[in-house]
């Protein structure tokens, strides 16, 4: 039975105990929020791994896309990618590969991924034809299904374009049009096609398929906008009030569903944002690339977009896609990887440290970061940051000849002050 009608029923299965000890949260209270559909935690029922819950009132989440292109296809680089994402504190990991036999990467990709697992179908289909018109309204939900049995937690699906929304899309004034590679194939399918979206159309179908797998389905954001330009107009507000939609017809069929959003948008819209989000989703798990709040990072846009996902958590978001430094100019190295989930993690305690639900908790970790610092505790400060080695590496390389560190030396406010009150 799928998780949303167990929590219905009450059902305290192990894998929701796991969650709600993890979030610190009542067996109960956390089983009625996944009821509503306000809380997620993905899983098929073909795999066992670790729970993660998203959504209101669990710790904001971190997820990281690895991935061959049809450019670079070293699937050994893609499953260290993995191991390392997971290593600095990915809370779900999404094979996004368009090079190479799809499904053995993303096989051999899954078997190190302990925690959700995720995916975008549409590009295996759009990859097995030469053209993209040619793909046939079977094979939308063909390859859906083939990765339902292969054990994908969650798969990214562009279900919210429409011809309503897409004419609204052909008004706009934007400059960079669509940016969502899933959302481009569908809007190509369609206009090549001359119909309509078959994820759409037949989205009581589709959630069929996910619903034997329990299989989260996180509903892509086609328009997100791709500049700053292109932020908050209509084309994406009309997409939010589609999503709004599918998300009820999830919540009656039994499926989890999370909601995707926004791409790049100015630090004064990302709030209203994230709130009309929330308000036409009815509290829907959002899930969020960034957003970046510049398109002038490039080889930085893993800071730009940790601002963006520290705003946006405040207002409300619950799931943070990370971005790396390679974001706009690349496939992403291991290091890159590594950096992208270090600066999303980041973002995530911040928004924690306010977090209804879990500000006691994540403040207790600063809190023993601050005795730390009191007493010089090097070895407890290292083993409290993001990256031990990092931060260890840092204050060798001009280590001090006290217990201070060398920024201050014998000159250490903490020192000093200590001294004068003794």
């Amino acid at each position: 039975m799928a998780l949303i009608e167990d929590a219905k029923k009450g059902k305290k299965d192990e894998f929701v105990k796991k969650c709600a000890e993890e979030e610190g949260l009542e067996v109960e209270k956390l089983l009625r929020l996944i009821a509503k559909g306000q809380v997620v935690i993905p899983r098929n029922v073909l795999r066992e791994i670790k729970p993660k819950a998203i959504g209101f009132l669990c710790s904001t989440k971190v997820n990281a896309n690895v991935g061959t292109s049809e450019e670079y296809i070293n699937v050994e680089e893609e499953i260290e990618k993995a191991i390392i994402a997971q290593k600095y504190g990915a809370d779900a990991v999404m094979d996004l590969s368009t090079g190479g036999d799809l499904r053995e990467i993303r096989k051999k990709i899954m078997k190190v991924v302990k925690v959700p697992f995720g995916t975008v179908p549409i590009y295996e289909a759009a990859r097995d034809c030469k053209r993209i018109g040619d793909i046939s309204e079977d094979d939308f939900f063909r390859v859906v299904e083939e990765h339902a049995k292969d054990g994908v937690d969650f798969m990214t699906i562009h279900a919210g374009v429409n011809w309503t929304s897409l004419e609204t899309l052909k008004k706009s004034k934007r400059i960079l049009g669509v940016v969502s590679r899933g959302g481009a194939i569908t809007i190509g399918w369609m206009l090549q096609n001359e119909k309509e979206n078959p994820y759409y159309k037949n989205f009581d179908y589709l959630l069929d398929i996910l619903k034997e797998y329990d299989v989260t389905i996180s509903l892509g954001d086609a328009f997100r906008p791709g500049c700053i330009h292109d932020a908050g107009d209509r084309a994406k507000y009309m997409e939010f009030i589609v999503l709004g939609e599918l998300v009820e017809k999830c919540r009656e069929k039994g499926v989890q569903c999370i909601v995707e959003g926004p791409g790049h948008v100015p630090l004064d819209l990302i709030e209203p944002s994230v709130k009309a989000m929330k308000s036409v989703t009815n509290n829907a798990p959002l899930y969020l690339l960034g957003p970046l709040v510049t398109d002038i990072a490039a080889g930085y846009d893993h800071i730009a977009g940790a601002i963006g996902a520290a705003i946006a958590g405040m207002a409300g978001a619950d799931f943070i896609c990370y971005i790396t430094p390679s974001e706009h100019l690349g496939l992403p190295t291991v290091e890159d990887v590594k950096e992208g989930v270090i600066a999303a993690k980041i973002a995530a305690h911040a928004v924690d440290l306010i977090k209804e639900g879990q500000k006691e908790r994540a403040r207790a970790l600063d809190y023993e970061m601050s005795i730390a610092r009191k007493k010089l505790d090097w070895d407890r400060q290292f083993k409290l940051s993001p990256d031990e080695e990092r931060a260890r590496k840092i204050w060798e390389r001009r280590k001090a000849r006290g217990d201070y560190c060398s920024m201050c030396g014998n000159l250490c406010a903490i020192k000093l002050v200590e001294s004068f009150f003794k």
